[in-house]
């Protein structure tokens, strides 16, 4: 603002009373509010603000808007001063000038702010003088005075600085005047954008009253760009309002626009479509959102598909049973996470932050899905054994198959007598074929039998096996017994029948491999639309980025289906880690510690360390997102399965390009981490070269992280040694610095008794007090003053005088 020119035109009088014929071209420095200052006009302050306010000079009244916020500044020392100016506001804001209107309306945010710092002396001064203007500026004639009143509305709300009362007494009643049927189209265009925006800002209470209006403008059939975004912000919508209000009102209205004849409403309904679907029941969710979905996934529109597919992994993410999972709704980037304390940081291809929800919204949102909140599940975890993590040994409950029971083709109606607790069905046999199936999925989980959850497919595998082979014999043996028991009705259905029953259902109702049938968890189209994503076809008709989108949804696909059904998606994940396209492995790569924490110790010992395997000898782009959560990984194999690794930790100190600092970076600060894992023998053997190597890094940053690296093991007096070689004799200056801050890092981390430190460490340390270099006695100081108490002990110990040493104290 103060590079702003200041000339005032309104006579030639005006400009000798400031005195710009002496300033020249220098005026342009003069602060905005000099029309304040005294001139030969024997005006007060508030005089001139009113003279130049209402100028016949537009220039002058734009120059004394765009200084309203040092104007006020200038007057808050006095109430009735303030007052006075907040009335001249209000005038000002009736000018008949656009570019005044809009200057003043640009700087509304700023004095809102202003005002909000300053509550104690001016409580209402916002609400009465400020608010009024931006709502009245919504319906401005002029388009840039109400975008720019949009614009301010939007950032007030953001920062909190609109209250409640204002926003629903005067706020929300112009919006749903703008939107009446009857309005102006491009007021009703703008009022429902911002009305879509002002959602997650409201109160529930307050969203309720726009429901109705915002059900109407969903079935506007005249302005497709009224429809357009209301199908763009439905979710926020439906997140808020809740479950009953969802399905009462609003899930009529997301089927007529997912069937629009416009595209791009029918794309903004697959974006949106798993918040809608975490806004509603699990039935409503398999038997009306699953079809939907579907039709969306087959659209005609290339732009449609590609939407859906780049959602399907989400909505699949919203069948997750919460009380297994643990998974919390996070609206921010739209995937449901792990809420459990053990679960690792981090995402697929990039960094994200597993953290509880950060506004009512989102609690909203978990509330509607019945999901426990996450203190509750961190609490259950903190009481674990440190070595038994609850989530990786969960029993899921038995699933419920009266749906799958009663699509049976062929089979008798299911019934159930009354007073009695079992269903019963009949189930025919199964044929040879099916048996075989079923014989073949028991072979291929037998590696896997030390898995709970493995153990638990195989006896209802084995149970069906049983119950047809017993069937059968009852055949053999008797005809007419089998014909009784045809006459006579329907029996009560055995465990074993229930486990046929599933079987059947499910070769019925799947794709003809028997690893992918087992499954009662998603719908089958679902999952069979999931594994097409690895198609080469899709790539060539939907999307070039397709299996990028099925690695990234994967972890949360694996989640909700859960570990007893990873047969389900073992070979698409093979599929994907073998991707030529570096991203798609990149991607699996970032997350693959989360998936070996879904699937457990064995399952990522047999499928997953292959994999892991793979990526680090892969580029590096493949090769950091490894790195990045190598500790993750790690620590969730068996040790004699980790300590196979000590030997290729060498191999991240190589890199494509040797100017790629950051990622010996990360190789340090795993390191650090990685260190507790293994054996003190086995960190002096392996990592105790590499971290040597990296505290001689060329690049400054590798070098500080890795000093810590170096002083948190006490590797025995060999160690010592070699520090004080490498480091305190060094001829480099740098090096002797490194020295100093590696004694510091073992002081602070208690990494060595006190007699020992003494001994091996502390005179070598203070012969360096004497260093010629000031930026190592400067760190030698730093030093011994943050450990004082410490270094006190072991110098008492070695009888040392601190007179000989005082210019380090």
């Amino acid at each position: 603002m103060a590079g702003l020119s200041l000339y005032f035109e309104d006579s030639h009088d005006d400009l000798d009373d400031f005195g710009f014929d002496d300033y020249g071209s220098e005026c342009d420095g003069i602060r905005i509010t000099a029309f304040l200052d005294a001139g030969q006009d024997n005006l007060t302050p508030l005089g001139r603000l009113e003279k130049y306010a209402f100028s016949e000079n537009v220039f002058n009244r734009q120059i004394v808007a765009r200084g309203l916020l040092d104007v006020l500044r200038e007057f808050s020392d006095n109430e009735n001063d303030f007052i006075s100016v907040m009335e001249t506001v209000a005038r000002m804001s009736e000018d008949g000038e656009p570019t005044v209107r809009a200057e003043l309306m640009e700087q509304v945010p700023n004095i809102a702010m202003f005002l909000h710092e300053s509550q104690p002396n001016f409580p209402a001064a916002f609400s009465r003088y400020l608010v009024p203007i931006v709502v009245h500026y919504l319906t401005d004639p002029n388009n840039q005075v109400r975008k720019t009143s949009q614009a301010a509305l939007l950032v007030l709300l953001e920062q909190g600085l609109i209250c409640k009362g204002d926003m629903e007494t005067k706020v929300c009643p112009v919006l749903l005047d703008l939107t009446e049927p009857s309005s102006d189209d491009d007021y009703k265009i703008e009022a429902v954008a911002i009305m879509c925006k002002l959602v997650t800002m409201l109160s529930k209470e307050t969203v309720e009253q726009l429901l109705q209006r915002f059900c109407e403008l969903c079935s506007d059939a005249r302005l497709f760009q009224v429809r357009k975004v209301c199908a763009a912000n439905f979710g926020e919508f439906c997140s808020i309002v809740g479950r009953d209000a969802t399905e009462k009102l609003l899930m009529s209205k997301f089927f007529d626009l997912c069937s629009d004849s416009l595209w791009g409403i029918r794309k903004a309904c697959a974006d949106c479509f798993m918040i809608v679907s975490n806004s509603t029941s699990p039935e409503v969710r398999r038997t009306k959102l699953s079809p939907l979905f579907s039709s969306l996934i087959s659209d005609q529109s290339r732009w449609v598909r590609q939407a859906a597919f780049q959602s399907l992994g989400r909505f699949i993410s919203t069948f997750a049973n919460p009380s297994s999972t643990g998974l919390y709704f996070k609206e921010d980037d739209g995937r449901s996470t792990p809420s459990l304390e053990s679960m690792s940081r981090g995402n697929s291809g990039s960094d994200s932050t597993h953290t509880p929800p950060q506004n009512q919204h989102e609690g909203q949102a978990r509330n509607n899905n019945n999901i426990p909140p996450t203190n509750n599940i961190n609490k259950e975890t903190e009481q674990t054994d440190q070595n038994f993590n609850s989530f990786l040994y969960w029993r899921p409950p038995l699933v419920d198959i009266s749906q799958e029971l009663e699509m049976l083709k062929g089979q008798g109606p299911l019934t159930r007598t009354e007073g009695e607790k079992e269903e019963e069905v009949v189930v025919s046999s199964l044929d040879p074929a099916t048996c075989f199936q079923i014989q073949k999925v028991l072979d291929c989980l037998q590696p896997h039998m030390d898995d709970p959850d493995v153990q638990a497919q195989v006896q209802v595998l084995s149970a069906a096996l049983k119950a047809a082979q017993l069937e059968s014999q009852s055949e053999e043996e008797g005809q007419s017994e089998s014909q009784s028991e045809e006459e006579g009705g329907s029996e009560s259905q055995t465990p074993e029948a229930a486990a046929m029953a599933m079987i059947v259902t499910s070769l019925n109702h799947s794709c003809p491999l028997p690893p992918s049938l087992l499954q009662n968890v998603i719908p089958q189209q679902l999952l069979d639309q999931y594994l097409s994503m690895t198609d080469p076809a899709q790539a060539q008709t939907v999307d070039t980025e397709i299996a990028k989108h099925c690695a990234f949804s994967l972890p949360g696909v694996a989640l909700t289906l859960g570990r007893q059904n990873w047969h389900c998606l073992k070979d698409t994940y093979e599929t994907l880690a073998t991707d030529v396209q570096w991203k798609v492995r990149r991607t699996l790569a970032f997350s693959i510690h989360d998936l070996a924490l879904i699937l457990g110790d064995q399952l990522t010992a047999a499928d997953l360390v292959p994999i892991f395997n793979g990526f680090l000898k892969d580029l590096d782009e493949v090769r950091i997102g490894v790195l990045k959560h190598l500790y993750d990984f790690l620590k969730l194999l068996h040790a004699e399965n980790r300590r196979e690794y000590l030997y290729q930790l060498q191999e991240f100190m190589v890199t494509d390009n040797s100017r790629n600092w950051r990622f010996r970076y990360q190789l340090a600060e795993q390191l650090i981490l990685i260190m507790e894992l293994y054996s003190h023998d086995d960190v002096y053997n392996y990592l105790r070269q590499i971290a040597l190597t990296l505290c001689s890094d060329k690049v400054s940053e590798v070098r500080w992280i890795s000093y810590q690296l170096v002083g948190m093991p006490f590797l025995g007096l060999n160690f010592s040694n070699e520090l004080i070689v490498r480091f305190c004799h060094c001829p480099k200056w740098v090096g002797r610095q490194a020295f100093a801050f590696i004694c510091q890092a073992i002081v602070e981390e208690d990494c060595m008794p006190m007699d020992q430190f003494a001994q091996h460490l502390l005179p070598s340390l203070l012969s360096l007090s004497l260093d010629p270099v000031a930026n190592v006695r400067v760190l030698v100081a730093k030093a011994l003053r943050q450990s004082t108490p410490f270094l006190f002990r072991a110098v008492f110990y070695l009888n040392v005088t601190t007179h000989q040493h005082d210019i380090v104290y």
